[in-house]
């Protein structure tokens, strides 16, 4: 597998990077082929600093940095030899099996759209998150982020995808579908919501069983948590920061160390023609190596074109 790793992205850029991308190598060996996107001499002189065999790695040159803080639309366009526009692009041309950044979001999801385009029949692409539950099994939230606003129809779209992805990436058979909700009945919720729930109970692509409250996000009593991505990304924050909380007071926990997402460390960009994976800008080695890692299996399991089958079909 030809994982492509953004080694310019991240606000510890490239050193984080490498020391990832070296963890990842000596865990799988010869199974992935590793492609470092940013610049060479930079690329080159870590590599020699952390005694690492640079023969193991391919390098493409990238002499234009995007910053965390610059407008996607605007610096695609002028920086068309940075590390995300580039990674992007052998993605399209089919040179890598993945691509994974944790630099600019935006400009990874502006690019996506751009160069690799939505897989036809989706109406949105989302971005998805694993959220840890207390009996050790593990639901899909989405959306996180990517769509604040969802019509009725976007978000049917949104079980579908996280069902494909639960079965095919996390092993879930036949995975249960709950609609993020304010109650459990029906006519719970405002006008979108209703109306959702009624179009998911109708659908037999999936397996829906209703609406799931706050309360039991985490207790897996369904394995895809649909929302959009106002109400998403709230929730995911909100566990960070829960976790954070608990860090602070000294307070360690089995259970809540599940909710570092170093754990993860990156999440797909679901509904692009690609295996597109981004993560926290503020990530540590061990959360790259997690994305890297998680990025090798979507591509393992051909997410993308699962995807592009289930939808087509």
């Amino acid at each position: 597998m030809r994982i492509g790793l953004d080694v310019s992205g991240g606000d510890f850029a490239p050193k984080v990077n490498l020391q990832a991308a070296l963890q990842v190598k000596e865990t799988l060996g010869d199974k992935i082929q590793l492609v470092l996107f940013g610049d060479k001499d930079e690329i080159y002189q870590e590599l020699v600093a952390l005694r690492a065999d640079v023969n193991q790695y391919i390098t493409v040159h990238c002499p234009e940095k995007i910053g965390m803080d610059e407008h996607p639309m605007q610096v695609l366009k002028q920086k068309p030899k940075s590390s995300i526009s580039l990674g992007l692009t052998h993605i399209k041309e089919d040179k890598l099996d993945a691509f994974s950044s944790t630099g600019n979001t935006g400009a990874m999801m502006v690019g996506a759209l751009q160069k690799l385009n939505t897989i036809p029949g989706i109406i949105r692409p989302c971005i998805s998150a694993v959220i840890p539950c207390i009996n050790g099994k593990k639901s899909v939230l989405l959306d996180v982020g990517a769509n604040a606003d969802c019509r009725v129809d976007v978000l049917c779209q949104f079980a579908e995808l996280g069902s494909i992805y639960a079965s095919s990436v996390l092993g879930i058979e036949n995975p249960r579908v709950g609609l993020v909700n304010i109650g459990k009945e029906e006519s719970k919720g405002n006008l979108t919501t209703q109306a959702t729930f009624k179009v998911l109970s109708e659908l037999e692509t999936i397996n829906f069983v209703g609406n799931i409250e706050g309360r039991d996000l985490f207790t897996n009593e369904a394995d895809v948590l649909v929302c959009d991505g106002f109400t998403g990304n709230i929730i995911l924050k909100q566990s960070e920061g829960f976790y954070s909380l608990l860090r602070q007071r000294g307070i360690k926990d089995d259970y809540f160390e599940l909710f570092n997402y170093e754990n993860y460390g990156g999440t797909p960009i679901l509904g692009v023609r690609g295996n597109v994976f981004i993560g926290h800008g503020s990530s540590n080695a061990n959360a790259v190596a997690s994305m890297l890692t998680h990025a090798f299996e979507a591509a393992l399991h051909g997410l993308s074109a699962r995807i592009t089958k289930a939808i087509k079909e």
